[in-house]
Parts: C-alpha cells; sequence; structure tokens
C-alpha cells in the first residue's frame, strides 16, 4: 500500500492587540519615569504564559473488533510523514568508523527547562484551535502533539478520545505506540554502544548474534542502521498477517519473527531497501552485547536521565493506566465507523504485532516525551558530536538512492523548506511523527491513535503556526 502526503492550507490569524498611546511627558514627569522603568521589568520578570485547555471531541461510534482480515496492514509502516520522493521499493505488508575503546558511558544532559514560555497565549490558543479543527476534518479518534522550543518551553494540545467506547479523553500523559519512531531509539542505543566499545559497527551481525544462521556473514552491523543489509522485511511474508491477525494475544519474539525471513533484496551494502527486520536484529545485537535486556538499557541511558516518564518498551515494560486504544476504519469517510484493535491486554494496538516488532517498532509513548527526546538527541544532549553526525548523515544511502535521505535511525527531510530530522511510524491502529528542526532549535511530535490518514499535513500547519510571529503592531492616531 502507498501512500502520498497532503497539504492542509490554512490561513495563519493574525493578532493586533489594542494599544494606547500616551502624551510625552514633561521635564517635571522625568523622575516618575524611572521609577516606571524599575516596576515594568518586575512585571515582566513574574509574569508567565498560561496553556490553552484541551478540547476533547469524540468521534463516530466504535464497532466490535473484527476477525477477519482487516483492509489494511498490520506492521510497521516505514514511510515518512514528509517523503521527498516515491518508494520504489515495495511497502511492508504490515504495517563514522568503529566505536572508541571502552569507557565510561556518556552522560545524557537534560535539557534546560524554562518556566516562561515564549509562544504568546494569542499563538497557544491558536495552536490548539486548529489541532481540534484538524482533527475533526480527518475524523481521527484522538490525537497529541507537543511542540518544544529552544529555551525548553513547551506548547501541548491534545484533542479526542484515547478510548471511544468510555469516552476516556486523550490527555497529556496518554501513552499511544509509536511504531517506527521507536528506530530512534534503538539506533540511539547500538550509537552508544559503540561509543563504549561494546558493540563495533564494523562487525559481521553474526558475531554477535551466531545462532542466526539467515543473515549473511557479509552484513555488518552499521547496514542495519542505515537499511543497506540487503535483508527482506519478515513483514513481507505472505502468511504472517494470518498468523498475527488470528491470535492477537499471542507474544512473539525474534526467533519467532525471522521464522518469515525471505530471500534478501540485494547483497549487502549494494542497495537501499527500509526493513524492519534490521532494526529487530539491531535490538537483538544490544541485548546479546550488553547482557541486559533492551528495555532496561533505553531506561538507563536515556529515559531515566532525560525524565522520560512516560515512554515504554511495550514488550518488557509494565504498562501505565492511560494507553490510547488503536483504530482502524473499512473507508476513508469521516462517518465511517471506528473499529478497536484492542486484544484486551494494554499493549496497543495488539500483543502480537507489537511483539513481533522488537526494536522495530515496539515502544509506546507520549507527545511531550517525544518532543523532548527529539530535542534531546538531535541537539547534542545524547551522543558524542562524531555519532551524531553519523547518525543524521544520509550521504551513504543517498549513493544508492534511497527513496528519502535516511542516516542511522533518522529520516532527513524537508518541511517548507527547513532541514528536518527525525522518523515517522505507522502501525495498524496508530501513526507518529517526530520532526527537530536545527535551524530554529524546534522540536515536535504527534501521536494519533489510527493509521488511515498521515499526520504529516496536520504537523506541517501546526509548526508553520508555532514559527509565524504574532504580529503586535498596530497603527495608533493621536489626536491633536
Amino acid at each position: 500500500m502507498r501512500w502520498h502526503p497532503g497539504m492542509v492550507a490554512v490561513a495563519s490569524p493574525r493578532y493586533r492587540p489594542a494599544c494606547m498611546a500616551a502624551p510625552r511627558p514633561r521635564r517635571a514627569a522625568v523622575w516618575r519615569g524611572f521609577l516606571i522603568v524599575p516596576i515594568a521589568l518586575l512585571i515582566t520578570v513574574v509574569s508567565v504564559g498560561f496553556q490553552a485547555t484541551a478540547a476533547a471531541t469524540p468521534t463516530p461510534g466504535v464497532a466490535p473488533t473484527p476477525t477477519a482480515t482487516p483492509s489494511e496492514p498490520a506492521g510497521v509502516d516505514p514511510l515518512p510523514s514528509v517523503a521527498p520522493t516515491p518508494d520504489a521499493s515495495p511497502t511492508p505488508t504490515l504495517a563514522p568508523g568503529p566505536g572508541p575503546q571502552a569507557g565510561e558511558p556518556p552522560v545524557v544532559r537534560p535539557p534546560v527547562s524554562i518556566t516562561r514560555p515564549r509562544l504568546a497565549p494569542q499563538t497557544r490558543l491558536a495552536l490548539q484551535a486548529r489541532l481540534d479543527r484538524l482533527r475533526q476534518r480527518y475524523g481521527i479518534p484522538g490525537i497529541s502533539v507537543a511542540i518544544v522550543l529552544p529555551d525548553g518551553a513547551v506548547w501541548s494540545g491534545v484533542s479526542g478520545m484515547a478510548d471511544i467506547r468510555t469516552k476516556a479523553p486523550v490527555r497529556r500523559e496518554t501513552s499511544f505506540a509509536i511504531a517506527s519512531v521507536s528506530k530512534t531509539f534503538t539506533a540511539a542505543l547500538i550509537l552508544a554502544l559503540a561509543e563504549d566499545g561494546i558493540v563495533d559497527l564494523d562487525a559481521p551481525v553474526r558475531q554477535y548474534l551466531p545462532t542466526v544462521k539467515k543473515i549473511s556473514v557479509k552484513v555488518k552491523v552499521r547496514q542495519l542502521l542505515d537499511h543497506t543489509s540487503g535483508l527482506r522485511d519478515f513483514f513481507f511474508h505472505p502468511s504472517i498477517d494470518h498468523q498475527l491477525l488470528s491470535r492477537p494475544d499471542r507474544r512473539w519474539d525474534g526467533t519467532l519473527s525471522l521464522k518469515y525471513l525471505g530471500k534478501p533484496y540485494s547483497a549487502p551494502g549494494k542497495s537501499w531497501h527500509y526493513s524492519n527486520t534490521n532494526y529487530l536484529l539491531l535490538g537483538m545485537i544490544a541485548e546479546a552485547a550488553a547482557k541486559k535486556p533492551l528495555a532496561d538499557q533505553v531506561r538507563d541511558r536515556f529515559l531515566e536521565p532525560l525524565g522520560l516518564d512516560d515512554t515504554w518498551y511495550q514488550p518488557e515494560d509494565p504498562a501505565p493506566t492511560d494507553v490510547a486504544h488503536g483504530y482502524r476504519f473499512t473507508s476513508t469517510s469521516t462517518a465511517a465507523p471506528a473499529i478497536d484493535l484492542t486484544d484486551g491486554t494494554p499493549l496497543v494496538p495488539f500483543t502480537s504485532v507489537v511483539t513481533a516488532a522488537g526494536g522495530a517498532g515496539g515502544f509506546a509513548s507520549t507527545a511531550r516525551d517525544l518532543a523532548h527526546w527529539a530535542q534531546a538527541l538531535y541537539s547534542g544532549h545524547v551522543l558524542r558530536p562524531e555519532y551524531l553526525a553519523a547518525m543524521v548523515d544520509p550521504s551513504t544511502t543517498a549513493a544508492l538512492k534511497s527513496s528519502i535521505p535516511y542516516g542511522y535511525g533518522t529520516q532527513v527531510v524537508e518541511i517548507d523548506g527547513r532541514r528536518t530530522l527525525g522518523h515517522s511510524g505507522r502501525l495498524l491502529g496508530f501513526r507518529s511523527a517526530i520532526r527537530y528542526l536545527p535551524d530554529q532549535g524546534v522540536s515536535i511530535a504527534i501521536v494519533t491513535n489510527q493509521s488511515r490518514t498521515d499526520p504529516g499535513p496536520i504537523l506541517r500547519s501546526l509548526l508553520r503556526l508555532a514559527l509565524t510571529p504574532v504580529d503586535r503592531t498596530c497603527v495608533c492616531r493621536v489626536r491633536r
């Protein structure tokens, strides 16, 4: 299944606050001016903004979970929310040099948090209003968005329902399956292990996974990171959909998923094909090399130091209480009923597909956590400069004519002429994206609990509004 990003043309509202022209003071009033200045400065320092109240509008009713195969694939979708060129390779049916010597792990520095936001109150209200409007336009059950500014100030907005049946609204703490955005965590972990000398990026995959006989001894770790391994996506296997959907509450692991690995696309290093197999293997390599579960490593290295308390690895971590249900639709009509995909467990969209994805798509998170993660990762607070540079360098994949500029677990795309770094994700019942704008120092994350609508146009529209300065100019007429 292919899809092409659209664009939402929404005019940016202008705000022209009222102003008054005071008469120029005479000499006798000069000393009063000296008193007014410090008072004005004090007021400015203690003033704080406010955040818009999130709206929650229910979507059409929900139908029972179907037993038949759904009309859209169930696996992880590799395609970006903003893609520069069409993908020449088939879409999955379900939805630097070697590291330095071993040493101390890098210190993860949390982003600076500033209490006083720089987004004007008018902009915050306009962002929430636009989010509500776009959610209704596209018939999305629930959505959460967060924008982090260079000074650490955050705007976050939510709209719609996390669970249509119970009418539970989306909250800022509501977790969503993030699908392929998970690859940013897995890639960062492998690069951090390379920094420590625990993983050699130029070593064969079989050095860490000797029992995985289907993988050629010529495939190197770094070729998994940028999808140049030539390995076919196990989600392409013609019978995997039936296996995943017939027993949605069954737990999978990497060994079971790799049973559905088909013939390679090409020899290693000869072509670029987005493949979830690469990141499934990277998660397994991290566990084998460091001798710790993937969930524990990501939590210890990234989540706890950065304060990302609402991010969790679904196959291993305990689930929080506030998790959005995933929904599918039988048509593109906004009046189509939303079909709940839950299997009765807290894992979303359902257990089999998210555990089968592993390090390729097994994480869940909130928009706020993801926006902070993008800000910390791509601004240099997580990896050493040489490893971050390799992560965001698409030159190797460009030489192989990749359908999208791709580094190590990072898509490098333009939005309205601005270079962005991040990843998008799609799983049956969920779509998400994160983007960081290095020139502006701004990050944005969007998560939804549906998979029929590309959230890219919504992300673009909100980002454009957030980056548009509020027009405070006014023309004042002084009576003579």
